[in-house]
């Protein structure tokens, strides 16, 4: 007998592990995100029957978002996070020796400022930069007004041209 529950899990909740994994990542380190994300899903699918339907994201990144704030409230601090340069290069991209230290020293002077940022700066600079959320699905996440999404971005952002200028 199939499980409406566990169906509708699956269509509405599970495409976004990559993004769930993506803001553990940012929120805390490679090393516990793939355990917060399982921790999460598993938090998420015990009280799905709380989802109202309307933006499956933004609520399974709630869940993942306070699964994360609760590890780091354990009195874990939040190592710089590794960024693999493989993942995020184009197929195929052939560039030489002193191209790419170039791009290394910039892609790292970028992970650098963002991991920099305080949390309420960061999540939402990861949550609209990286995964492309509307304003509206951040503030369901983070459960503060669009007025403050915006603000915290716009800080976020300054904050980070700051940083990268700093480093340049």
């Amino acid at each position: 007998m199939d499980n409406p529950k566990r169906e509708l899990f699956e269509q509405t909740i599970v495409p976004h592990m990559n993004a769930a994994y993506n803001l553990a990542r940012w929120l805390t380190n490679r090393d516990v995100a793939e355990d917060l994300v399982q921790e999460a899903y598993l938090r998420a699918f015990r009280f799905f029957d709380s989802f109202d339907g309307r933006d499956g994201k933004a609520w399974v990144l709630a869940v993942v978002r306070n699964t994360c704030f609760t590890w780091l409230g354990r009195g874990s601090r939040a190592p710089v996070v590794g960024f693999d340069e493989q993942i995020h290069r184009a197929d195929g991209e052939h560039v030489n020796a002193e191209t790419r230290l170039i791009a290394d020293a910039k892609i790292g002077a970028l992970r650098d400022c963002v991991q920099s940022l305080p949390a309420e700066y960061r999540e939402v600079v990861v949550m609209r930069e990286l995964e492309e959320m509307s304003y509206r699905q951040i503030a369901e996440t983070t459960g503060v007004p669009i007025g403050t999404v915006m603000s915290r971005l716009s800080r976020g952002r300054v904050r980070l041209l700051d940083c990268m200028e700093g480093k340049r």
